[in-house]
């Protein structure tokens, strides 16, 4: 950021020892103004920034995609629901069909939309992470079930390891512009489905105090992780009062189909006071229709029957409006996550999820790059701007991923946490106050003052407010790149995340609650406490 700064001063200087002098007093003072940290509310980018100012779909359109909606559950419905979820739908007015699909009624729909949890907070173990879930404030953070691990020196995949999973974590507890920690990788040294999905939890939880995601692959595993949850939490009543994790549930095989075992882990998740990711994941051209608006019908059908079913267990359980339509390259049927027709869809389920005033969370940043390249870039920068613009309340895997959802690189964590920093950015806008129009500093500066703004109140009582800086990223003169031995931001970030792995091993759960869950659960821990720098 100095080097950033001081070359203004230089590529501006013109004139003589006095103006030399004032440029050099502004200097130093910007440079005691970067020493000082600022408050969170007045930082240039921050959680929670509001967006929505992107919007794919006219008025018109988003009426015309909801009454294609209610048609769908009032006419199609779904199939291969559980006893459980027939009981509990059924109970509240959804239709059992001879041909054993359920059907929703418009006006349940309607009536479930409007008693629906809506603003609530999604917890940190640390409040300072604390996210409130609601209109169209922003929040970015990981996702997903990668099975390879990107090492970005050899070039090469290798499976990613539970070990894998706490240091990505632990990565992201100290990036600022990484919001929330879900679950991006699958452990694969890991293999039964219950070690895997505790051990899952107990790394993600263990290595950040921001909230977590975390899935289950059937209904008996979720009570052990319940167990420790409560642990953690120093109680079941402390952790329904602040949940710092919640469920990302595929309760839905589309096209309009349920998932029986996600959908006992549904119902496992709620009684136990986890919040609901309602996530609907239909591929266009494979499990969507091709057309883009079709997919987003489809998507919102889907999980807004998964939202009735929710609120049939349990009225006004806090559920996020998951629409998360992918997208396929329709020449060989892969997906193709870093597309302009992603970033199109993502904006477009924002906008579904405010039409209804729900909380809503899509994908993006989803690169189809091997690596942390310049498609890479590309790719993550366009669909995470175009998600934040348009208001999403939660961005999933906006940082790390690669090849559409098969690898996952910490050092893209790391630079991705700068690209992410320059999409709130363009998500904050621009105030336009009488303070910041400027006329009396503009004619203070033409009238009376030096001729440049430099060393003006206004440009010191902005520069940190204003402006985000990139941490690793490069804005040094090609003189200074060169004088430094041409450094290249991959360079960067491999040194940062090596730095971060020897240095940071959070301690937010105490060591004795961490006795009491060893103690308790035994070998089902599989994360050594080496790896954990005890």
């Amino acid at each position: 950021m100095s080097s950033a700064v001081e070359k203004q001063d230089i590529s501006q200087e013109t004139g003589g020892q006095d103006s030399r002098s004032r440029r050099s007093g502004g200097r130093e003072a910007r440079r005691a103004m970067r020493a000082a940290p600022l408050a969170d509310d007045v930082r240039p980018i921050r959680p929670g920034l509001e967006g929505g100012r992107y919007k794919p779909l006219g008025q018109n359109d988003l009426e015309r995609i909801h009454e294609a909606v209610l048609t769908l559950l009032e006419t199609v419905g779904f199939a291969n629901a559980i006893p459980s979820c027939i009981e509990a739908c059924t109970r509240v007015g959804v239709v059992l069909g001879e041909d054993g699909r359920l059907r929703f009624p418009r006006e349940l729909v309607m009536s479930t939309i409007r008693n629906a949890a809506r603003n609530f907070t999604l917890c940190g173990q640390d409040p300072k992470h604390d996210m409130v879930i609601q209109g169209k404030r922003v929040h970015y953070g990981t996702a997903g079930a990668a099975v390879h691990l990107v090492d970005v020196e050899k070039r090469e995949y290798r499976e990613s390891l539970l070990q894998d999973i706490y240091d990505a974590a632990r990565i992201v507890d100290g990036l600022d512009n990484i919001h929330f920690f879900q679950r991006p990788m699958v452990p694969r040294d890991v293999p039964d489905p219950l070690d895997m999905d505790f051990n899952t939890l107990y790394a993600c939880v263990m290595g950040t105090s921001k909230h977590v995601g975390t899935s289950f692959t059937v209904r008996e595993n979720v009570a052990p992780a319940l167990e420790m949850l409560y642990t953690i939490a120093g109680g079941e009543e402390n952790f329904r009062a602040r949940p710092f994790v919640s469920n990302s549930n595929c309760f839905v095989v589309p096209p309009m189909k349920f998932a029986e075992d996600a959908c006992g882990v549904l119902e496992a998740c709620v009684e136990g006071g986890i919040p609901i990711l309602l996530l609907s994941a239909g591929q266009a051209g494979a499990t969507a229709p091709a057309a883009i608006a079709g997919v987003v019908v489809q998507a919102v059908a889907e999980v807004l029957a998964g939202l009735v079913y929710v609120n049939a267990l349990k009225p006004g359980h806090p559920a996020i409006f998951g629409t998360w339509p992918f997208v396929s390259d329709l020449r060989t049927g892969a997906m193709s996550g870093g597309s302009a027709e992603q970033a199109l869809l993502t904006a477009a389920c924002a906008q579904m999820a405010q039409f209804y005033d729900l909380p809503g969370g899509s994908a993006a940043g989803m690169s189809d790059s091997k690596m942390p390249d310049i498609q890479s870039g590309y790719e993550k920068g366009i669909t995470n701007v175009m998600a934040g613009l348009s208001g999403v309340n939660l961005v999933y895997e906006s940082a790390g991923m690669h090849a559409s959802l098969l690898g996952f690189c910490l050092e893209s964590l790391i630079i991705d946490n700068d690209m992410l920093g320059h999409c709130q950015r363009c998500v904050r806008g621009i105030e336009v106050t009488d303070t910041a129009l400027s006329i009396d500093t503009i004619a203070e500066v033409c009238l009376n003052g030096p001729g440049h703004y430099l060393g003006n109140e206004q440009t010191l009582r902005l520069m940190q407010t204003e402006y985000f800086y990139p941490a690793i990223g490069d804005r040094l003169s090609p003189k200074e790149w060169n004088e430094r031995g041409k450094p290249d931001i991959l360079g960067r970030a491999i040194a940062e995340k090596k730095r971060i792995l020897a240095e940071r091993f959070p301690r937010h759960v105490p060591k004795a609650t961490d006795d009491r869950l060893r103690a308790k659960f035994g070998e089902l821990i599989k994360l050594p406490r080496s790896g954990m720098g005890c």
